[in-house]
């Protein structure tokens, strides 16, 4: 799964690299994005790629309540082209989650250890995700609601000793393929969503902060342990 990650770099350096125009929203460094906070997603207007802040944890247009997003943060890539609350949004509403790392916890004899994973370029990347516009209909004058999802995958060699699932890292040439709203080949989406190459990834044990979402500065990213082999 994918339950915790981040987004450090400054606001332009991510508009610079996922090619939409800087200015158009406040982005400030993130160390512990955490289920049901707003994130940066990326989608595609008319007028080309627009940041749009979401609700990590979709909430189906069906859904009653809000509290079913909880349940929703990721989509299996398995299932999400037949899923009732994933198969309307992977089919038309795709975007692009920034990050340039997520955490995941390593059984370690009776705990766990957080690792923080990331690319060895420590470039950033986006996850494929999927999203949905959600309004109170027992109430005429509530907010629509815009929330998303991060679709994980089956781990590769380097996840599989830490994590029976992973994140989908989208290469990049792909980023914009899996925006196009005009992109209707099920196929090929779902043939993007397989584990990046383990070559790629490196990690490093960080602290126990991690664990708490109010925990939110640096400090969280600082390494207690050598490398992850």
């Amino acid at each position: 799964m994918c339950g915790r990650f981040t987004l450090t770099l400054q606001g332009s350096m991510i508009a610079d690299w996922f090619e939409f125009e800087p200015g158009q929203i406040d982005l400030a460094p993130r160390y512990n994005i955490a289920p049901s906070q707003d994130v940066l997603t990326i989608i595609r207007r008319d007028v080309g790629n627009q940041p749009q802040f979401m609700r990590w944890g979709l909430i189906p247009f069906w859904a009653k309540d809000m509290s079913i997003g909880y349940k929703m943060i990721n989509a299996r890539a398995e299932t999400v082209a037949e899923s009732r609350a994933f198969k309307s949004a992977f089919q038309k509403r795709r975007c692009l989650i920034p990050a340039d790392s997520f955490y995941e916890w390593q059984g370690a004899g009776k705990s766990k250890r957080p690792l923080r994973i990331m690319l060895k370029s420590e470039e950033p990347f986006a996850f494929p995700g999927i999203w949905e516009t959600w309004k109170d209909k027992s109430n005429p004058a509530s907010v629509p609601v815009l929330s998303c999802s991060i679709i994980t995958t089956v781990p590769n060699s380097f996840m599989e000793p830490i994590h029976d699932r992973m994140p989908v890292i989208l290469p990049r040439e792909m980023e914009q393929v899996w925006l196009d709203p005009g992109n209707e080949d099920l196929g090929m989406l779902r043939e993007m969503l397989l584990p990046c190459d383990p070559g790629l990834l490196k990690a490093y044990e960080v602290s126990a902060l991690v664990n708490s979402p109010k925990n939110y500065g640096s400090e969280v990213i600082l390494p207690v342990t050598a490398p992850f082999k």
